[in-house]
Protein backbone atom coordinates (compact mmCIF):
# COMPACT_ATOMS: atom_id res chain seq x y z
CA UNK A 1 0.00 0.00 0.00
CA UNK A 2 1.20 3.57 -0.80
CA UNK A 3 0.48 6.41 0.90
CA UNK A 4 1.41 10.13 0.44
CA UNK A 5 3.48 11.60 3.29
CA UNK A 6 0.34 14.06 3.77
CA UNK A 7 -1.52 10.65 4.02
CA UNK A 8 0.39 9.01 6.46
CA UNK A 9 0.46 12.66 8.72
CA UNK A 10 -3.37 11.73 9.18
CA UNK A 11 -2.60 7.85 10.63
CA UNK A 12 -1.74 7.63 14.72
CA UNK A 13 1.56 6.61 15.52
CA UNK A 14 0.29 3.57 16.22
CA UNK A 15 -1.13 2.81 13.36
CA UNK A 16 1.80 3.78 11.07
CA UNK A 17 3.55 1.34 13.04
CA UNK A 18 1.46 -1.30 12.92
CA UNK A 19 1.75 -0.84 8.80
CA UNK A 20 5.21 -0.98 8.82
CA UNK A 21 5.55 3.10 7.84
CA UNK A 22 7.12 6.25 9.17
CA UNK A 23 6.62 9.57 7.17
CA UNK A 24 10.23 11.05 8.62
CA UNK A 25 12.56 8.73 7.95
CA UNK A 26 15.05 9.17 5.28
CA UNK A 27 16.98 6.83 3.05
CA UNK A 28 20.82 6.54 3.94
CA UNK A 29 21.80 8.04 0.74
CA UNK A 30 19.45 11.37 2.11
CA UNK A 31 20.21 11.29 5.32
CA UNK A 32 22.69 14.00 6.79
CA UNK A 33 26.38 12.70 7.11
CA UNK A 34 26.44 10.41 10.31
CA UNK A 35 29.77 8.96 11.72
CA UNK A 36 30.32 5.29 12.10
CA UNK A 37 30.56 4.27 15.54
CA UNK A 38 29.78 1.30 18.70
CA UNK A 39 27.74 1.70 21.62
CA UNK A 40 25.94 -0.69 24.60
CA UNK A 41 22.31 -0.48 25.51
CA UNK A 42 21.21 -2.40 28.94
CA UNK A 43 18.58 -2.48 30.84
CA UNK A 44 16.26 -4.26 33.94
CA UNK A 45 19.30 -4.49 36.18
CA UNK A 46 17.25 -4.61 39.57
CA UNK A 47 19.68 -4.55 41.81
CA UNK A 48 18.87 -5.09 45.71
CA UNK A 49 21.72 -6.41 47.67
CA UNK A 50 25.24 -7.62 47.67
CA UNK A 51 24.76 -10.48 45.63
CA UNK A 52 23.77 -8.15 43.06
CA UNK A 53 26.96 -5.98 43.44
CA UNK A 54 28.81 -9.03 42.23
CA UNK A 55 27.23 -9.90 39.54
CA UNK A 56 27.11 -6.53 38.38
CA UNK A 57 30.60 -6.27 38.62
CA UNK A 58 31.09 -8.92 35.96
CA UNK A 59 28.67 -7.50 33.74
CA UNK A 60 30.62 -4.46 33.82
CA UNK A 61 33.77 -6.15 33.15
CA UNK A 62 32.49 -7.92 30.35
CA UNK A 63 31.02 -4.25 28.84
CA UNK A 64 34.57 -3.06 29.17
CA UNK A 65 35.42 -5.94 26.72
CA UNK A 66 33.57 -4.12 23.83
CA UNK A 67 37.11 -1.66 23.18
CA UNK A 68 35.14 -0.06 20.38
CA UNK A 69 32.10 1.31 22.34
CA UNK A 70 32.15 5.17 22.87
CA UNK A 71 29.44 5.13 25.40
CA UNK A 72 26.59 3.06 27.40
CA UNK A 73 22.71 3.33 27.54
CA UNK A 74 20.80 2.21 30.81
CA UNK A 75 17.67 1.95 30.28
CA UNK A 76 15.76 1.81 34.17
CA UNK A 77 14.98 -0.15 37.07
CA UNK A 78 18.61 -0.08 38.26
CA UNK A 79 17.51 -1.62 41.27
CA UNK A 80 14.36 -3.44 42.48
CA UNK A 81 13.64 -1.53 45.37
CA UNK A 82 14.39 2.23 44.59
CA UNK A 83 16.87 2.28 47.86
CA UNK A 84 20.04 4.79 47.50
CA UNK A 85 22.13 2.09 48.86
CA UNK A 86 21.37 -0.04 45.33
CA UNK A 87 21.74 3.39 43.31
CA UNK A 88 24.99 4.25 44.84
CA UNK A 89 25.96 0.53 44.07
CA UNK A 90 24.95 0.65 40.37
CA UNK A 91 26.64 3.92 39.95
CA UNK A 92 29.73 2.79 41.51
CA UNK A 93 29.84 -0.63 39.35
CA UNK A 94 29.10 1.45 35.97
CA UNK A 95 32.03 3.81 37.34
CA UNK A 96 34.67 1.07 36.31
CA UNK A 97 33.35 0.86 32.57
CA UNK A 98 35.26 3.65 31.12
CA UNK A 99 33.11 5.21 28.86
CA UNK A 100 30.16 7.90 29.53
CA UNK A 101 27.05 5.59 30.68
CA UNK A 102 23.37 7.68 30.42
CA UNK A 103 20.86 6.31 33.35
CA UNK A 104 17.36 6.57 32.39
CA UNK A 105 14.52 5.92 35.36
CA UNK A 106 12.31 2.34 35.52
CA UNK A 107 9.35 2.20 38.09
CA UNK A 108 11.60 -0.08 40.05
CA UNK A 109 13.57 3.10 40.59
CA UNK A 110 10.86 4.99 43.06
CA UNK A 111 11.48 4.79 46.55
CA UNK A 112 7.61 5.22 47.65
CA UNK A 113 4.59 5.38 44.60
CA UNK A 114 5.87 9.06 43.27
CA UNK A 115 9.56 9.12 45.25
CA UNK A 116 12.30 8.98 43.12
CA UNK A 117 14.81 11.64 45.18
CA UNK A 118 17.01 9.21 45.60
CA UNK A 119 17.55 8.13 41.77
CA UNK A 120 17.97 12.06 41.22
CA UNK A 121 20.42 12.84 43.72
CA UNK A 122 22.82 10.13 42.66
CA UNK A 123 21.64 10.75 38.70
CA UNK A 124 21.18 14.09 38.35
CA UNK A 125 19.77 15.48 35.35
CA UNK A 126 19.37 12.08 33.87
CA UNK A 127 15.14 11.98 33.27
CA UNK A 128 14.65 14.07 30.01
CA UNK A 129 17.79 15.34 28.49
CA UNK A 130 19.64 14.79 25.10
CA UNK A 131 23.01 14.46 24.01
CA UNK A 132 24.90 14.20 19.69
CA UNK A 133 27.13 12.23 18.83
CA UNK A 134 28.88 12.22 15.44
CA UNK A 135 26.00 13.79 14.09
CA UNK A 136 23.49 11.46 16.01
CA UNK A 137 20.99 13.06 18.09
CA UNK A 138 20.12 10.84 21.11
CA UNK A 139 16.85 11.43 23.55
CA UNK A 140 16.37 9.93 26.93
CA UNK A 141 12.70 10.03 28.20
CA UNK A 142 11.60 9.45 31.18
CA UNK A 143 8.02 7.26 30.43
CA UNK A 144 7.41 6.46 34.27
CA UNK A 145 4.18 6.93 36.35
CA UNK A 146 5.95 6.61 39.70
CA UNK A 147 6.20 2.91 40.65
CA UNK A 148 3.18 1.92 37.96
CA UNK A 149 4.30 -1.12 36.30
CA UNK A 150 0.78 -1.33 33.93
CA UNK A 151 -1.55 1.02 32.07
CA UNK A 152 0.81 4.05 32.62
CA UNK A 153 0.84 7.23 31.30
CA UNK A 154 3.58 9.49 29.84
CA UNK A 155 3.78 11.98 32.24
CA UNK A 156 2.46 15.75 31.16
CA UNK A 157 6.66 16.94 32.38
CA UNK A 158 7.92 14.83 29.99
CA UNK A 159 5.81 16.14 26.77
CA UNK A 160 6.26 19.24 28.07
CA UNK A 161 9.92 19.10 27.32
CA UNK A 162 9.78 17.44 24.43
CA UNK A 163 7.60 19.95 23.26
CA UNK A 164 10.57 22.71 24.41
CA UNK A 165 13.27 20.28 22.66
CA UNK A 166 11.92 19.14 19.25
CA UNK A 167 12.32 22.59 17.82
CA UNK A 168 15.92 23.07 19.09
CA UNK A 169 17.00 19.71 16.63
CA UNK A 170 17.21 18.76 12.97
CA UNK A 171 14.43 16.68 11.83
CA UNK A 172 16.45 14.99 9.05
CA UNK A 173 19.41 14.12 11.13
CA UNK A 174 19.60 10.32 12.51
CA UNK A 175 17.40 10.20 16.09
CA UNK A 176 17.30 8.14 18.74
CA UNK A 177 15.22 7.69 21.53
CA UNK A 178 15.66 5.41 24.46
CA UNK A 179 13.30 4.80 27.47
CA UNK A 180 12.39 2.60 30.21
CA UNK A 181 8.67 1.31 29.16
CA UNK A 182 8.52 -0.07 25.47
CA UNK A 183 6.89 1.81 22.71
CA UNK A 184 6.88 -0.22 20.00
CA UNK A 185 3.34 -1.22 18.85
CA UNK A 186 1.66 -4.41 20.44
CA UNK A 187 4.16 -4.71 22.98
CA UNK A 188 3.31 -5.85 26.62
CA UNK A 189 3.18 -2.88 29.31
CA UNK A 190 2.94 -0.20 26.48
CA UNK A 191 1.98 3.17 28.32
CA UNK A 192 -1.40 4.07 27.15
CA UNK A 193 -0.60 7.38 25.42
CA UNK A 194 2.61 6.29 23.82
CA UNK A 195 1.35 7.72 20.69
CA UNK A 196 1.07 11.06 21.57
CA UNK A 197 4.76 10.85 22.23
CA UNK A 198 5.65 9.28 19.25
CA UNK A 199 3.76 11.34 17.77
CA UNK A 200 5.71 14.58 17.98
CA UNK A 201 8.70 12.59 16.30
CA UNK A 202 6.46 11.60 13.22
CA UNK A 203 8.51 14.33 11.01
CA UNK A 204 11.97 13.22 12.48
CA UNK A 205 14.33 11.33 11.02
CA UNK A 206 14.07 8.84 13.66
CA UNK A 207 15.62 5.37 13.54
CA UNK A 208 15.78 3.32 16.69
CA UNK A 209 13.76 3.19 20.02
CA UNK A 210 14.92 1.66 22.85
CA UNK A 211 12.86 0.12 25.53
CA UNK A 212 13.36 -2.07 28.74
CA UNK A 213 10.40 -2.98 31.43
CA UNK A 214 9.33 -6.07 29.72
CA UNK A 215 12.19 -8.50 30.03
CA UNK A 216 11.55 -10.09 26.65
CA UNK A 217 13.73 -9.35 23.17
CA UNK A 218 10.63 -7.67 20.94
CA UNK A 219 11.21 -5.95 17.48
CA UNK A 220 9.27 -3.65 15.36
CA UNK A 221 10.55 -2.25 12.00
CA UNK A 222 9.66 -0.53 9.27
CA UNK A 223 11.21 -0.77 5.44
CA UNK A 224 12.72 2.57 6.03
CA UNK A 225 14.63 1.29 8.57
CA UNK A 226 12.90 2.78 11.89
CA UNK A 227 13.46 0.10 14.77
CA UNK A 228 11.49 -0.51 17.74
CA UNK A 229 12.65 -2.64 20.39
CA UNK A 230 13.49 -4.11 24.00
CA UNK A 231 15.60 -6.08 25.79
CA UNK A 232 15.88 -9.21 28.24
CA UNK A 233 16.82 -8.14 31.24
CA UNK A 234 20.49 -8.30 32.79
CA UNK A 235 19.25 -8.78 36.31
CA UNK A 236 20.78 -11.39 38.50
CA UNK A 237 17.24 -11.87 40.80
CA UNK A 238 14.99 -11.11 38.32
CA UNK A 239 13.96 -13.69 34.96
CA UNK A 240 12.65 -12.51 31.72
CA UNK A 241 9.01 -12.31 31.14
CA UNK A 242 9.30 -14.46 27.80
CA UNK A 243 10.70 -17.44 29.68
CA UNK A 244 14.02 -17.33 28.13
CA UNK A 245 16.69 -18.11 30.67
CA UNK A 246 19.81 -15.86 29.07
CA UNK A 247 20.50 -12.62 30.25
CA UNK A 248 22.74 -9.43 28.76
CA UNK A 249 22.20 -6.72 26.70
CA UNK A 250 22.94 -5.03 22.88
CA UNK A 251 26.19 -3.89 21.20
CA UNK A 252 24.96 -1.29 18.74
CA UNK A 253 26.53 0.30 15.40
CA UNK A 254 25.48 2.86 13.48
CA UNK A 255 26.92 3.40 9.92
CA UNK A 256 25.42 5.39 7.20
CA UNK A 257 22.42 6.55 9.41
CA UNK A 258 21.46 3.16 10.23
CA UNK A 259 21.84 1.17 13.87
CA UNK A 260 22.38 -3.00 14.09
CA UNK A 261 22.03 -4.12 17.29
CA UNK A 262 23.56 -7.62 18.67
CA UNK A 263 22.71 -9.53 21.78
CA UNK A 264 25.23 -10.69 23.74
CA UNK A 265 24.88 -12.82 26.71
CA UNK A 266 26.55 -12.42 30.28
CA UNK A 267 28.77 -14.97 30.36
CA UNK A 268 28.93 -17.91 33.09
CA UNK A 269 31.38 -17.15 36.14
CA UNK A 270 34.62 -19.28 35.68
Amino acid sequence: MELSRREMLRWSSGALLTAGLWPGALSAESSPRSGRFDFLVINDLHHVGPECTVWLDRVVAQLRSHRSARFCLVLGDLTDLGTRASMESVRKSFSRLGLPVHFQIGNHDYAQPTDRSSYETIFPAQLNYRFRHRGWQFIGIDSTEGQKFEKTQIQPATLAWLDAQLPRLNPRRPTVLFTHFPLGAGVNYRPLNADALLDRFRSFNLRVVFGGHYHAHTERSTPEGLVLTTNRCCALKRGNHDGSKEKGYFVCSALDGRITHRFVEVLPSI
